[in-house]
Protein backbone atom coordinates (compact mmCIF):
# COMPACT_ATOMS: atom_id res chain seq x y z
CA UNK A 1 0.00 0.00 0.00
CA UNK A 2 1.41 3.55 -1.10
CA UNK A 3 2.60 5.65 2.11
CA UNK A 4 -0.06 8.27 1.73
CA UNK A 5 -2.83 5.63 1.72
CA UNK A 6 -1.65 3.65 4.65
CA UNK A 7 -1.21 7.04 6.53
CA UNK A 8 -5.00 7.66 6.01
CA UNK A 9 -5.81 3.98 6.72
CA UNK A 10 -4.25 4.29 10.03
CA UNK A 11 -6.01 8.02 10.74
CA UNK A 12 -9.02 6.17 10.36
CA UNK A 13 -8.67 2.98 12.38
CA UNK A 14 -7.21 5.78 15.18
CA UNK A 15 -10.36 7.61 15.29
CA UNK A 16 -12.39 4.72 15.16
CA UNK A 17 -10.41 2.99 18.31
CA UNK A 18 -10.89 6.73 19.38
CA UNK A 19 -15.04 6.66 19.41
CA UNK A 20 -14.79 2.83 20.60
CA UNK A 21 -13.23 3.79 23.89
CA UNK A 22 -14.58 7.02 24.23
CA UNK A 23 -18.28 4.58 24.57
CA UNK A 24 -16.74 2.08 26.72
CA UNK A 25 -15.73 5.50 29.02
CA UNK A 26 -19.13 7.09 28.30
CA UNK A 27 -20.95 3.58 29.36
CA UNK A 28 -18.62 3.02 32.78
CA UNK A 29 -19.06 6.60 33.65
CA UNK A 30 -21.49 7.08 36.73
CA UNK A 31 -24.06 9.18 36.77
CA UNK A 32 -23.36 12.58 38.27
CA UNK A 33 -24.67 13.22 41.35
CA UNK A 34 -25.82 16.58 40.59
CA UNK A 35 -28.65 14.60 38.70
CA UNK A 36 -30.25 12.61 41.22
CA UNK A 37 -29.37 14.63 43.68
CA UNK A 38 -31.61 18.51 43.32
CA UNK A 39 -32.45 20.25 46.23
CA UNK A 40 -35.26 22.96 45.33
CA UNK A 41 -35.77 25.72 47.93
CA UNK A 42 -39.15 25.83 49.41
CA UNK A 43 -39.07 28.95 51.87
CA UNK A 44 -36.79 30.84 54.15
CA UNK A 45 -36.78 32.42 57.90
CA UNK A 46 -35.73 35.37 58.79
CA UNK A 47 -32.09 34.89 60.75
CA UNK A 48 -31.32 36.69 63.70
CA UNK A 49 -27.80 38.19 63.85
CA UNK A 50 -26.98 37.72 67.32
CA UNK A 51 -28.27 33.98 68.15
CA UNK A 52 -29.04 32.36 64.90
CA UNK A 53 -25.96 33.78 62.64
CA UNK A 54 -23.28 31.13 62.50
CA UNK A 55 -24.69 27.68 62.38
CA UNK A 56 -28.27 24.96 63.06
CA UNK A 57 -29.06 21.64 64.11
CA UNK A 58 -32.19 19.66 64.60
CA UNK A 59 -31.93 17.71 67.67
CA UNK A 60 -34.28 14.28 67.87
CA UNK A 61 -34.10 13.19 71.56
CA UNK A 62 -35.95 14.02 73.59
CA UNK A 63 -38.96 13.94 71.28
CA UNK A 64 -39.90 17.17 69.93
CA UNK A 65 -36.91 19.55 70.58
CA UNK A 66 -36.89 22.46 69.39
CA UNK A 67 -34.27 23.11 66.44
CA UNK A 68 -30.59 24.74 68.11
CA UNK A 69 -29.35 27.68 66.38
CA UNK A 70 -25.11 29.40 67.40
CA UNK A 71 -24.51 32.96 67.67
CA UNK A 72 -21.87 35.29 69.07
CA UNK A 73 -25.50 35.75 71.47
CA UNK A 74 -25.20 32.14 72.51
CA UNK A 75 -21.87 31.39 74.11
CA UNK A 76 -21.87 31.95 77.29
CA UNK A 77 -19.87 34.64 79.60
CA UNK A 78 -18.10 31.35 81.27
CA UNK A 79 -16.85 30.58 78.14
CA UNK A 80 -15.84 33.22 76.14
CA UNK A 81 -13.99 34.88 79.27
CA UNK A 82 -11.41 31.93 78.79
CA UNK A 83 -11.02 33.01 75.35
CA UNK A 84 -13.43 30.77 73.22
CA UNK A 85 -14.88 33.21 72.09
CA UNK A 86 -16.16 32.11 68.25
CA UNK A 87 -19.07 29.17 68.21
CA UNK A 88 -19.53 27.42 65.06
CA UNK A 89 -22.13 25.25 63.11
CA UNK A 90 -23.18 22.18 65.81
CA UNK A 91 -24.60 18.75 65.15
CA UNK A 92 -26.65 16.43 67.51
CA UNK A 93 -26.11 12.53 67.53
CA UNK A 94 -29.06 10.32 67.39
CA UNK A 95 -29.24 9.75 70.97
CA UNK A 96 -29.66 13.65 71.82
CA UNK A 97 -25.74 14.54 72.30
CA UNK A 98 -25.84 18.38 71.27
CA UNK A 99 -21.88 19.23 70.40
CA UNK A 100 -20.53 22.91 69.58
CA UNK A 101 -17.40 23.48 67.82
CA UNK A 102 -15.54 26.48 69.46
CA UNK A 103 -12.13 28.12 68.69
CA UNK A 104 -10.27 30.79 69.91
CA UNK A 105 -8.01 34.12 68.66
CA UNK A 106 -5.20 32.22 69.06
CA UNK A 107 -2.89 28.89 70.57
CA UNK A 108 -2.79 25.60 70.01
CA UNK A 109 -6.33 23.96 70.45
CA UNK A 110 -10.06 23.76 69.56
CA UNK A 111 -12.89 23.15 71.93
CA UNK A 112 -16.47 20.50 71.69
CA UNK A 113 -18.90 22.25 74.17
CA UNK A 114 -21.49 18.68 74.84
CA UNK A 115 -25.04 18.63 76.11
CA UNK A 116 -25.54 15.12 77.28
CA UNK A 117 -29.70 14.73 77.09
CA UNK A 118 -30.15 15.11 80.41
CA UNK A 119 -28.75 18.93 80.16
CA UNK A 120 -25.51 18.97 81.66
CA UNK A 121 -22.32 20.14 80.21
CA UNK A 122 -19.10 18.99 79.41
CA UNK A 123 -16.15 20.27 77.23
CA UNK A 124 -13.67 18.53 75.43
CA UNK A 125 -10.26 20.48 74.12
CA UNK A 126 -8.35 18.95 71.19
CA UNK A 127 -4.81 19.80 70.77
CA UNK A 128 -4.17 20.81 67.19
CA UNK A 129 -2.17 18.18 65.37
CA UNK A 130 1.05 19.61 63.28
CA UNK A 131 -0.52 21.15 60.05
CA UNK A 132 -3.77 21.49 61.65
CA UNK A 133 -5.25 24.92 61.28
CA UNK A 134 -7.16 26.92 64.20
CA UNK A 135 -10.42 27.42 63.52
CA UNK A 136 -13.08 25.57 64.32
CA UNK A 137 -15.92 26.02 61.97
CA UNK A 138 -18.43 23.63 62.22
CA UNK A 139 -18.85 19.80 63.35
CA UNK A 140 -21.16 16.78 62.33
CA UNK A 141 -21.90 13.42 64.30
CA UNK A 142 -22.22 10.28 62.17
CA UNK A 143 -25.15 8.55 62.03
CA UNK A 144 -24.22 5.65 64.62
CA UNK A 145 -23.35 8.46 66.61
CA UNK A 146 -19.69 7.12 67.60
CA UNK A 147 -17.23 9.47 64.74
CA UNK A 148 -17.98 13.08 64.82
CA UNK A 149 -16.54 15.41 61.77
CA UNK A 150 -14.67 18.43 61.57
CA UNK A 151 -13.14 20.62 58.88
CA UNK A 152 -10.60 23.70 58.55
CA UNK A 153 -10.89 27.09 57.16
CA UNK A 154 -9.60 27.83 53.62
CA UNK A 155 -8.77 25.76 50.55
CA UNK A 156 -8.34 21.85 52.17
CA UNK A 157 -8.49 18.16 50.39
CA UNK A 158 -8.90 16.53 53.86
CA UNK A 159 -12.03 16.40 56.55
CA UNK A 160 -11.00 15.41 60.00
CA UNK A 161 -12.55 12.85 62.06
CA UNK A 162 -12.93 12.44 66.20
CA UNK A 163 -14.60 10.21 68.13
CA UNK A 164 -17.90 11.76 69.18
CA UNK A 165 -17.16 13.35 72.98
CA UNK A 166 -19.43 12.16 74.82
CA UNK A 167 -20.86 9.25 73.19
CA UNK A 168 -17.48 7.45 72.37
CA UNK A 169 -17.12 5.59 75.01
CA UNK A 170 -12.81 6.33 74.32
CA UNK A 171 -13.69 10.16 75.22
CA UNK A 172 -13.10 12.05 78.18
CA UNK A 173 -13.17 15.88 79.36
CA UNK A 174 -10.20 15.57 81.55
CA UNK A 175 -8.56 13.66 78.48
CA UNK A 176 -7.50 15.07 74.89
CA UNK A 177 -9.48 14.71 72.04
CA UNK A 178 -7.60 12.62 69.08
CA UNK A 179 -7.69 13.35 65.99
CA UNK A 180 -7.90 9.79 64.82
CA UNK A 181 -8.26 9.82 60.70
CA UNK A 182 -9.24 11.78 57.79
CA UNK A 183 -11.44 11.89 54.68
CA UNK A 184 -9.39 12.50 51.67
CA UNK A 185 -11.19 14.58 49.43
CA UNK A 186 -11.15 14.02 45.72
CA UNK A 187 -11.27 17.50 44.82
CA UNK A 188 -10.32 20.46 47.05
CA UNK A 189 -13.04 22.73 48.99
CA UNK A 190 -13.01 26.06 50.26
CA UNK A 191 -14.21 27.53 53.50
CA UNK A 192 -16.65 25.29 54.29
CA UNK A 193 -18.94 26.43 56.98
CA UNK A 194 -20.81 23.33 58.14
CA UNK A 195 -21.89 19.69 57.39
CA UNK A 196 -24.23 17.61 58.43
CA UNK A 197 -25.02 13.80 57.35
CA UNK A 198 -27.89 13.07 55.42
CA UNK A 199 -27.33 9.11 55.82
CA UNK A 200 -24.09 6.83 56.93
CA UNK A 201 -21.66 7.59 53.71
CA UNK A 202 -22.71 11.26 52.33
CA UNK A 203 -22.74 14.45 53.26
CA UNK A 204 -24.06 17.95 52.38
CA UNK A 205 -22.11 20.61 53.44
CA UNK A 206 -22.54 24.60 52.52
CA UNK A 207 -19.66 26.44 51.28
CA UNK A 208 -18.73 30.38 51.52
CA UNK A 209 -16.20 30.01 48.51
CA UNK A 210 -16.23 33.53 47.45
CA UNK A 211 -14.12 33.10 44.74
CA UNK A 212 -16.13 30.29 42.62
CA UNK A 213 -13.06 28.95 40.46
CA UNK A 214 -13.12 25.46 42.53
CA UNK A 215 -16.86 24.22 40.77
CA UNK A 216 -17.59 27.13 38.59
CA UNK A 217 -19.60 29.24 41.28
CA UNK A 218 -19.78 30.90 44.33
CA UNK A 219 -21.36 30.03 48.15
CA UNK A 220 -21.83 26.57 46.47
CA UNK A 221 -24.01 23.46 48.22
CA UNK A 222 -21.60 20.42 48.15
CA UNK A 223 -22.27 16.91 48.40
CA UNK A 224 -18.99 14.59 49.64
CA UNK A 225 -20.16 10.81 49.32
CA UNK A 226 -17.71 8.71 51.29
CA UNK A 227 -15.77 5.20 50.42
CA UNK A 228 -17.09 3.87 53.88
CA UNK A 229 -18.45 5.32 57.01
CA UNK A 230 -16.23 6.99 58.92
CA UNK A 231 -13.92 5.24 61.94
CA UNK A 232 -10.26 5.07 62.69
CA UNK A 233 -9.19 4.29 59.26
CA UNK A 234 -8.84 7.31 56.41
CA UNK A 235 -11.80 6.98 53.84
CA UNK A 236 -12.13 9.19 50.59
CA UNK A 237 -14.73 11.72 49.73
CA UNK A 238 -15.98 12.27 46.45
CA UNK A 239 -17.17 15.78 46.24
CA UNK A 240 -20.02 17.19 44.07
CA UNK A 241 -21.53 20.88 43.52
CA UNK A 242 -25.30 20.21 43.31
CA UNK A 243 -26.47 24.19 43.21
CA UNK A 244 -25.38 27.91 44.28
CA UNK A 245 -26.84 28.55 47.69
CA UNK A 246 -29.59 32.01 47.37
CA UNK A 247 -27.74 35.62 47.88
CA UNK A 248 -30.57 38.25 48.27
CA UNK A 249 -31.12 40.98 50.31
CA UNK A 250 -31.92 44.30 50.07
CA UNK A 251 -28.31 45.71 50.80
CA UNK A 252 -25.48 45.24 48.11
CA UNK A 253 -22.15 43.59 48.83
CA UNK A 254 -20.77 40.23 50.78
CA UNK A 255 -22.99 37.80 51.79
CA UNK A 256 -21.60 35.18 54.20
CA UNK A 257 -22.94 31.61 54.15
CA UNK A 258 -23.39 30.16 57.29
CA UNK A 259 -23.81 26.61 59.13
CA UNK A 260 -26.19 23.57 57.94
CA UNK A 261 -28.54 21.06 58.76
CA UNK A 262 -30.40 17.83 57.38
CA UNK A 263 -33.21 17.16 60.03
CA UNK A 264 -33.75 13.48 58.70
CA UNK A 265 -37.57 13.82 60.18
CA UNK A 266 -38.66 15.54 57.74
CA UNK A 267 -36.52 15.75 54.87
CA UNK A 268 -35.94 19.47 55.35
CA UNK A 269 -32.22 20.99 54.46
CA UNK A 270 -31.95 24.50 56.25
CA UNK A 271 -28.66 27.16 55.14
CA UNK A 272 -27.96 29.88 56.98
CA UNK A 273 -26.86 33.21 54.44
CA UNK A 274 -25.97 36.03 56.22
CA UNK A 275 -27.42 39.60 54.49
CA UNK A 276 -24.19 42.05 53.95
CA UNK A 277 -24.04 45.19 55.30
CA UNK A 278 -27.09 47.02 57.67
CA UNK A 279 -29.03 43.91 56.53
CA UNK A 280 -27.36 41.58 58.49
CA UNK A 281 -30.17 43.24 61.11
CA UNK A 282 -33.22 42.89 58.46
CA UNK A 283 -33.01 40.59 56.13
CA UNK A 284 -30.26 37.08 56.72
CA UNK A 285 -32.51 34.01 56.15
CA UNK A 286 -31.94 30.19 57.42
CA UNK A 287 -33.27 29.21 53.62
CA UNK A 288 -34.92 25.64 53.73
CA UNK A 289 -34.98 22.93 50.21
CA UNK A 290 -36.30 19.95 49.78
CA UNK A 291 -34.93 17.06 47.77
CA UNK A 292 -37.08 16.55 44.20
Amino acid sequence: MPAPARQRCHAVLAGLVTLATAAVVSLAAPTPAAAADTWTETGSDRADPLTESQGLASVEVPANSPNRYTGIGTIPLGVSSRGWNHVGDPDASYNGYYIEPYQRDSGNSKMFRVQAPGGAWSEYVHTLSAGEALNNSWDAVSPDGQWMLSGEWGTMTRLLVFPTPGVNSSTSPSADLPQVSSVRLDHAVRDVQGCDFSDPTTLLCSSDDPEGSLFGMTKPLLRIDLSAAPGRSDVSGHVTALRRLPTRSSCSGTFETEGIDYDRRSGILRVIVISPGFCVLTDSKTYKFARS
